[in-house]
């Protein structure tokens, strides 16, 4: 990790992550295409869900990213006692989060979707998918732990093939468990919501097979030599504010649906699509981030900042190109795309010019993507939570209710590229400002 020539080790540990990226987001625009053919109001539900399930996710994987950085660090700083602790104390206690999140979750769902709608078959369509996907919460935590230490030491490979497998199973049972195909009951929206929740279990079962087959460096042991109040504040230090960013799109979401519900419920449909869309890309960017982060921490903890800076300006040159391309996509072919998830011309129509605005964004947006991982790979959770509060609160929802007033609907689309551009510059800021404290290393 830190002798091989930057440019081939990031394509090295990027790649298999960018893969699984991809077909991740693949899966998610397959699931939303097939709930989408029992009905329009199926699609709304999902997107209502959609901000509880990206709060679980949220959890799940911003704490994981604080267990990834830790093992990382430890190893790079000679410590393996310590990498070991941060490996079990970390599956523990995502365990727990786990556990809270299904029981708070599931009694607060009903209220939830209540403050968007008023419909009952959304409603009950909402209730139906997610009482059945906040069942399978502590599993997707376990695993999502076991993916961030897989990463944290190189085997990026495996994390690829477990995230595969859960995928394509997810993909296939999906018209199965929907539409009742063969011997299986049609169980329409709960099929989607059964048929998410074994894909996931089968990625944790292929990661305890493959770690119990083929071990790692990193055991789980709970002895701590040292501070165990350091280990656990350096695991909540970069996993709370990264935790922060990735829950923070389910606020921004939420609010924006009470926004666009005020013009028409198509909007939120529009919207709900246009993240399913949007995961196809971020997702296979942030596979780059999953490549960066641990040859960071690990570059970090054993002294060598220049390839630090070479790490991040690698990353940044990769995520730009694949942003890029999607910003290209979404001008040539917005109504395909839009097409996928509904029928209905005008929202087709009206999502294809949602699609042309915010994508004007795309290509700004990769230099706070990159800083972000990069500071959290650094330790330095706190810098990464202000480029998220700017990009998913502080920018883009008073923007977006200004807007709305001044342009309409439209108003809220521009609010999106606007908030982008002037997040980039913060994120260089602070990047900048970062890099040069990165010789003051942190207490291990």
């Amino acid at each position: 990790m830190k002798e091989k020539s930057i440019l081939p080790l990031v394509i090295t540990m990027a790649i298999p992550m960018s893969i699984s990226m991809l077909v991740s987001s693949l899966y998610n625009i397959v699931d939303s295409f097939f709930v989408a053919q029992i009905s329009e109001n199926a699609m709304t539900a999902l997107s209502f869900v959609y901000p509880v399930q990206n709060l679980v996710n949220a959890v799940s994987v911003g704490f994981g990213i604080g267990i990834n950085a830790s093992v990382a660090y430890y190893l790079g700083a000679q410590n393996p006692d310590r990498a070991n602790a941060s490996a079990a104390y970390g599956i523990l206690l995502n365990s727990l989060h786990g556990l809270i999140l299904t029981v708070v979750c599931l009694a607060a769902m009903p209220g939830f979707l209540r403050l968007f709608t008023s419909d009952g078959d959304v409603i009950g369509l909402g209730l139906q998918y997610s009482n059945i996907t906040l069942l399978f919460t502590v599993p997707i935590m376990i695993s999502i732990s076991f993916e961030k230490i897989f990463q944290s030491v190189g085997r990026m490979t495996v994390s690829m093939f477990s995230m595969i497998c859960g995928c394509v199973a997810n993909i296939i049972l999906d018209p199965l468990l929907i539409f009742g195909i063969g011997p299986f009951p049609a169980w329409g929206i709960k099929g989607a919501a059964i048929a998410t929740g074994l894909g996931q279990t089968l990625s944790l079962v292929i990661y305890i097979i493959i770690f119990i087959r083929r071990p790692i460096p990193v055991k789980f042991r709970l002895h701590c030599p040292g501070s165990k109040k350091m280990l656990l504040f350096r695991l909540y230090a970069v996993g709370i504010p990264a935790t922060l960013n990735m829950a923070l799109p389910s606020l921004l979401v939420s609010v924006l649906n009470s926004f666009l519900a005020a013009f028409s419920q198509s909007y939120v449909l529009i919207l709900g699509a246009y993240y399913k869309l949007q995961t196809f890309l971020y997702l296979t960017a942030n596979g780059v981030v999953q490549g960066m982060r641990p040859l960071i921490s690990y570059n970090y903890g054993a002294g060598e900042y220049r390839r630090v800076r070479k790490i991040f300006q690698t990353g940044l040159f990769l995520i730009s190109a694949i942003l890029l391309f999607g910003t290209i996509l979404c001008q040539i072919i917005p109504g395909r795309l839009m097409g996928l998830f509904t029928e209905n011309e005008a929202t087709i129509s009206e999502g294809a010019i949602a699609l042309r605005i915010i994508s004007l964004g795309f290509f700004a947006s990769s230099l706070s993507v990159a800083a972000s991982g990069t500071l959290e790979g650094l330790g330095k959770g706190l810098p990464s939570l202000v480029i998220s509060l700017l990009r998913y609160a502080l920018l883009i929802l008073p923007c977006a209710f200004f807007l709305s007033r001044v342009l309409g609907v439209e108003g809220i689309w521009h609010a999106f590229w606007i908030t982008e551009a002037v997040a980039a510059a913060a994120s260089l800021t602070l990047y900048l400002s970062a890099m040069r404290t990165t010789s003051r290393r942190p207490e291990i």
